[in-house]
C-alpha cells in the first residue's frame, strides 16, 4: 500500500478540468453500456443532477450523436427530486434530465425512472417503496453516478442520514437550500422537502463514481480521508468495495497528497513546495515564520526538508522573503525603481491595464482597491464587463426605474406615452409571471441597462473616462435563464477583438472557480482560449503582457499561492465599500446569492481582512486589508 493509500480510503482520480473528468466517467459508462449490449442485458444506471454532471451528460450526448453510442438497453434511476414540484418546472430534476440527456439520446421512455414530486403526500410512502422495488426488479444498479454537497450529502441524504436509509421523503438542510437557491432566484422559493434514494440504496449499487468540481475541496478531503460518520454521508462510501471519486484539481486541493505531499512520500523540494510546507506549519502552530525551530520541523513531518536543505534559519528566511516580496503598493510596478523581486515590472510605465469583470460588479468587489490604485498611479485602466448580469436583478427594480423614467419625462414635458406603455406592460407581465417563466426581451434589456449604469457609475467613481469601459455582452450568457450556453466561437472572437484593440501590458481576470453559477469559469476559459489563439498567431504585443488572476466574491487564494498582495488602509477599505454600494441592484437580498448570506461588500471586506491577518500571523506587517493575485503563465 502506498503512502497516498494510507490517507485516501477511497480511490481518487484527479483531472485538470471538469471536462476531462467527465470524459473519463463517460468512457466508463459507454464501456459498461456496450458490455451489457454484448451480453444482451440491460444496463442499469443511477443518475445524478445538479451542475456537477452537466458536462458528463453533454459528453454522453456527443458520443451518441458522433460515435453511435446507443441507450436502447439503458434503464435509469434518478437519485432524487424536489417535493412538491411540477415535472415541467425548470428546476425539477425531471426537466433537468430530459433537457440535458434524455431528449437527445435513444433511451426508451419506459426505462426512465425519476421520483415523482407531484404526488399527494399520502401517496409518497408507497411511491418510495415501489421505487425501491423497481430497482430490485431491474437487477440492481450497475453504476451509480453521484455528486456531493458542501455538507457531504449524497443524493439528498443530509448529515445524520442513517446508513440503513432507503428511498424516502426528507427535510432539506438549510445549508442545502441556500446552496441550491441560485436555481430558484432566492431561498424562499426552494422547496423544503425532497424525495431521495437512501444511503443503503446507494450502497447497493455494484459500482459508484462520485464526481466533484471546484469549491468542494474541504468536503472531498473529509469524505475520502476522514472517519466514517453519518454526519458526513459521503464518508460512508468508504465502506463500498467499488467506489471511486473523480475530481478536478481545485476539488482535490485539500487532499494530503496535494496540500501536504511531503507527508505521502519522497518529493522534489521546489521553492513553491517549500513555501507551502513552511507557511502551513507556521499557521498550524500559530507562530511567525522566523520563530520556527528544528523541533517544529521534525514534529510536523518536515524532517526530510531539514536533511535535504539544512539550516532552519535559512529556510525560514527564504520563505519569509517570498512572502515579504509579494507585498506591494504598486500593482502596476513601481516606476523609476529597480526591485528585482517585485511582483510586477517597473517598465513600461504607465501601463495599459485591462480588467475583465465577468459580471458588472466583480471589478470593484474583487479588486476594487487595486483598481483604484492602478488609476491613481497613472496607468491607463480599462474595464471589460463580460456579461450583462441581467438575470441578477429583481423585478421590483425594473418597475422602480421605469416609474422614474415616466416621472422624469413628465417632469420636463417630454411625451411619455411610450414609456407609460412599457411600464404598464412590464407591470402586467410581472403580476402574472409564472414561476420559472423567462422575462420578456424588453425586461431583460432593462435589467441589463440597470447593471450597465451601475458599472458606468463605478468607473466614474474610480475616475475612468467614457472610453475606458467596455460592455462585451458575451453571447453564452444571454439565454434569459439561469442556465447558460457553453463557451462559443463568437465569445472568443469578441474577446480577441478587444484584446487586440487595446494591446494591454497587464490583464486582470477572475480566477474564481467557486462562482456557483459557473459564469466566472466560462468567462475565464474564453479569455484563456483567446490568449492562446493570439499567441499562436504571433502577436508581438502579447510578449509584453502579464496576466493576473483575482478571486471573486466566493473565496480567496491560499496564502501560500499568492504572488502579489496589495495592502489597503482603513480609508481605502471604506472607499472600496462605497464603490460596491453603487451597485444598488445587488445590495440587501440579491437574486442567486449562493450559500453565503452576507452582502458582497461584507464578503469582500472579511476576505481582504483575513488575508492581511494571515500575513500578520506569519510575521509580516499588519495591514487593514489585502487583495491577492496569482500570475497565469501562458
Amino acid at each position: 500500500m502506498s503512502m497516498v493509500d494510507s490517507f485516501e480510503k477511497i480511490p481518487v482520480q484527479i483531472f485538470s478540468t471538469p471536462k476531462d473528468g467527465s470524459r473519463y466517467v463517460a468512457a466508463q459508462i459507454a464501456e459498461l453500456i456496450k458490455q451489457k449490449q454484448a451480453e444482451n442485458k440491460p444496463c442499469v444506471l443511477g443518475l445524478a443532477t445538479g451542475s456537477t454532471p452537466i458536462s458528463l451528460y453533454a459528453e454522453l450526448v456527443r458520443m451518441h450523436k458522433e460515435e453511435g453510442l446507443s441507450f436502447k438497453n439503458v434503464v435509469s434511476f434518478n437519485l432524487d427530486e424536489y417535493y412538491p414540484l411540477e415535472k415541467e418546472a425548470f428546476q425539477s430534476y425531471y426537466s433537468f434530465m430530459h433537457r440535458h440527456l434524455f431528449n437527445h439520446v435513444d433511451i426508451d421512455p419506459k426505462n426512465i425512472h425519476i421520483p415523482d414530486g407531484e404526488l399527494p403526500k399520502d401517496e409518497v410512502k408507497a411511491h418510495c417503496e415501489a421505487y425501491e422495488q423497481s430497482i430490485k426488479d431491474a437487477g440492481g444498479i450497475d453504476l451509480q453516478i453521484l455528486g456531493i454537497g458542501n455538507n457531504g450529502h449524497i443524493g439528498f441524504n443530509e448529515p445524520g442520514s442513517s446508513i440503513f436509509s432507503k428511498t424516502r421523503l426528507i427535510n432539506l438542510d438549510n445549508s442545502t437550500r441556500i446552496s441550491n437557491s441560485h436555481e430558484f432566484q432566492n431561498i424562499t422559493k426552494v422547496p423544503r422537502l425532497a424525495l431521495t434514494m437512501g444511503i443503503s440504496t446507494i450502497l447497493s449499487a455494484k459500482r459508484i463514481a462520485l464526481m466533484a468540481w471546484g469549491m468542494k475541496a474541504p468536503i472531498v478531503a473529509r469524505s475520502v480521508e476522514g472517519q466514517v460518520t453519518e454526519q458526513v454521508p459521503a464518508s460512508i462510501l468508504q465502506q463500498h468495495n467499488n467506489c471511486e471519486f473523480v475530481v478536478d484539481e481545485t476539488a482535490a486541493s485539500e487532499l494530503t497528497r496535494i496540500k501536504s505531499p511531503w507527508l505521502t512520500g519522497e518529493i522534489e523540494w521546489t521553492p513553491k513546495i517549500i513555501k507551502r510546507a513552511i507557511v502551513n506549519m507556521a499557521l498550524k502552530l500559530k507562530k511567525p515564520i522566523l520563530s520556527l525551530t528544528s523541533v517544529d520541523y521534525t514534529e510536523n513531518g518536515l524532517g526530510d526538508l531539514l536533511v535535504e536543505k539544512g539550516d532552519v534559519y535559512e529556510l525560514n528566511l527564504q520563505v519569509y522573503y517570498m512572502l515579504r516580496d509579494s507585498i506591494t503598493g504598486w500593482p502596476g510596478g513601481k516606476p523609476n525603481a529597480v526591485i528585482p523581486r517585485h511582483p510586477e515590472r517597473s517598465e513600461p510605465y504607465p501601463k495599459r491595464c485591462l480588467i475583465f469583470s465577468p459580471h458588472p460588479d466583480d471589478d470593484i468587489i474583487s479588486m476594487g482597491g487595486t483598481f483604484m490604485r492602478l488609476h491613481d498611479q497613472g496607468h491607463d485602466v480599462h474595464v471589460a464587463y463580460q456579461t450583462s448580469g441581467n438575470i441578477a436583478v429583481t423585478d421590483e427594480f425594473v418597475t422602480r426605474f421605469l416609474d422614474f423614467a415616466v416621472g422624469f419625462e413628465d417632469m420636463f414635458g417630454i411625451d411619455n406615452h411610450k414609456s407609460q406603455t412599457i411600464l404598464k406592460d412590464a407591470r402586467d407581465f410581472i403580476a402574472t409571471k409564472k414561476k420559472n417563466q423567462m422575462d420578456t426581451a424588453e425586461i431583460r434589456a432593462i435589467k441589463g441597462l440597470i447593471r450597465r449604469c451601475e458599472a458606468k457609475a463605478t468607473c466614474k467613481y474610480v475616475g475612468l473616462g467614457d472610453n475606458n469601459y467596455h460592455f462585451m455582452n458575451l453571447p453564452f450568457y444571454e439565454t434569459g435563464t439561469i442556465e447558460k450556453k457553453p463557451m462559443g466561437e463568437e465569445d472568443v472572437q469578441i474577446t480577441m477583438e478587444l484584446l487586440r484593440k487595446l494591446k494591454p501590458q497587464q490583464v486582470y481576470c477572475a480566477g474564481d472557480l467557486a462562482d456557483p453559477h459557473g459564469t466566472h469559469k466560462v468567462c475565464l476559459d474564453i479569455i484563456f482560449e483567446a490568449i492562446r489563439r493570439i499567441k499562436a498567431a504571433g502577436d508581438e504585443w502579447l510578449k509584453d503582457c502579464w496576466i493576473w488572476l483575482y478571486k471573486g466574491a466566493w473565496q480567496e487564494w491560499d496564502i501560500a499561492d499568492i504572488e502579489m498582495a496589495i495592502p489597503m488602509s482603513p480609508d481605502q477599505v471604506m472607499k472600496k465599500r462605497y464603490g460596491i454600494f453603487i451597485h444598488q441592484s445587488q445590495k440587501d437580498m440579491v437574486p442567486f446569492q449562493g450559500s453565503d448570506n452576507r452582502e458582497f461588500w461584507q464578503r469582500a471586506e472579511d476576505r481582504n481582512a483575513n488575508t492581511a491577518e494571515l500575513y500578520s500571523q506569519l510575521g509580516l506587517s499588519k495591514y487593514a486589508a489585502m487583495e491577492a493575485f496569482v500570475r497565469w503563465h501562458y
